[in-house]
């Protein structure tokens, strides 16, 4: 008879393929409408109503916050850029930092007051910033979401307020996905991470709207969301140990209940699953060339990434490596000759890791060989001396 926690691993292992977290039996007495709890390399570990389309108010500032990281990492903005506040952003409601038609803050500050104090009117100033208009700009939200994998998401602004009667939906999947990529800029988190902070040069304070950096050990970010209509909603992303996981929170009824889903969650994941990093340093070799300008090539593998694994199967993990004894010339600098497989103690296959070729080798030619021939006979008339 299948035990409960092999059912988790094939529970998990269905949720992967899906792109979708399977509700699973062990968690119980959530309070809020939808939930799912992911790690950060995007494993899918607890699902609850997670495709059910909510509002998620100000935690769609996730998706801003990316769209802003991923242009500072492509070099298309600098942190220490001036983005200028428009009497349409200046004219946002809700927690703001009250920012003035004409005022000027850096990108740092923007996104300091977006990340700590939910700004809603720093996220429209940065969207103006970046596409132009916030409707512009929200069809990039858009696009990146269904990049992504995010099926049941719809942005019509950058902050998460209600615009018109024109409402943000999306699911406590898609939350977690985008989460999940935001967590790919590590430097979001010297901004999500943040207590207590000043901007304008220490006259404005700011205090985060996620009280779990200081209820719950190993908080780091990431957005907390409330409107009425939309309950209290949290991505609450919290690291230990090396793994780091996601909990989505959507329309729990106050914040007590989302704090306590959340921690709920994370305890669950934290428990139960950990971050294992295979140690491939056998998979770093030398291999001969046959008629190879160079006599042998480095054999290098892509940097592992670290998986996510319910605890009980750590032992037991072994790592395979199918590669050739020889190689042929030419081979190329980055050509895919193996994998490594790393395995469970049941044989499952938990990862595959591309070896590559870790140098360009020539083959060599008509006049390369006519050398090393001479260079053979000469050697064996002066041994023959």
């Amino acid at each position: 008879m299948m035990n409960w926690k092999r059912w988790v691993c094939i529970c998990t292992c269905a949720g992967l393929l899906s792109g979708q977290a399977l509700a699973l039996p062990e968690m119980g007495g959530l309070k809020a409408k939808s939930a799912a709890l992911y790690a950060s390399d995007g494993t899918p570990l607890y699902g609850y109503h997670e495709d059910e389309k909510l509002q998620p108010a100000s935690v769609t500032k996730i998706m801003t916050m990316l769209l802003i990281m991923e242009a500072v990492d492509s070099g298309k903005l600098k942190m220490t850029d001036l983005v200028t506040g428009s009497a349409y952003a200046a004219s946002m409601g809700g927690t703001q930092i009250w920012l003035k038609e004409g005022e000027q803050l850096s990108v740092d500050e923007m996104l300091k007051a977006i990340a700590v104090g939910s700004a809603n009117d720093c996220a429209v100033a940065m969207a103006e910033h970046l596409a132009g208009s916030e409707d512009s700009f929200v069809q990039l939200m858009n696009t990146r979401a269904q990049e992504l994998g995010c099926t049941g998401t719809t942005f019509v602004n950058a902050n998460g307020l209600d615009t018109g009667g024109k409402k943000t939906m999306t699911t406590a999947h898609d939350l977690a996905l985008i989460s999940v990529e935001l967590l790919k800029h590590p430097k979001i988190i010297d901004y999500t991470s943040i207590w207590m902070d000043t901007i304008r040069n220490g006259q404005f304070g700011l205090a985060n709207t996620n009280k779990m950096l200081k209820k719950y050990d190993g908080m780091i970010g990431l957005k907390t969301g409330y409107i009425s209509e939309a309950g209290f909603c949290i991505s609450a992303a919290a690291k230990r140990e090396g793994l780091t996981l996601i909990a989505v929170v959507m329309a729990a009824p106050d914040k007590d209940a989302r704090t306590a889903d959340a921690s709920q969650l994370l305890n669950y994941g934290f428990a139960n699953f950990a971050a294992y990093t295979p140690d491939l340093s056998e998979a770093c070799v030398e291999l001969p060339v046959v008629l190879g300008k160079e006599p042998y090539v480095p054999i290098l593998c892509d940097t592992p990434d670290t998986i996510t694994i319910e605890k009980d199967r750590l032992e037991g993990i072994t790592i395979a490596y199918e590669r050739p004894d020889v190689l042929s010339a030419p081979v190329t600098q980055g050509e895919q000759i193996g994998k490594a497989r790393v395995m469970d103690a049941q044989g499952e296959v938990l990862r595959e890791i591309p070896l590559r070729v870790g140098c360009d080798v020539e083959r060599q030619g008509f006049w390369d060989i006519l050398g090393l021939l001479c260079q053979a006979a000469g050697g064996g008339r002066e041994n023959a001396k």
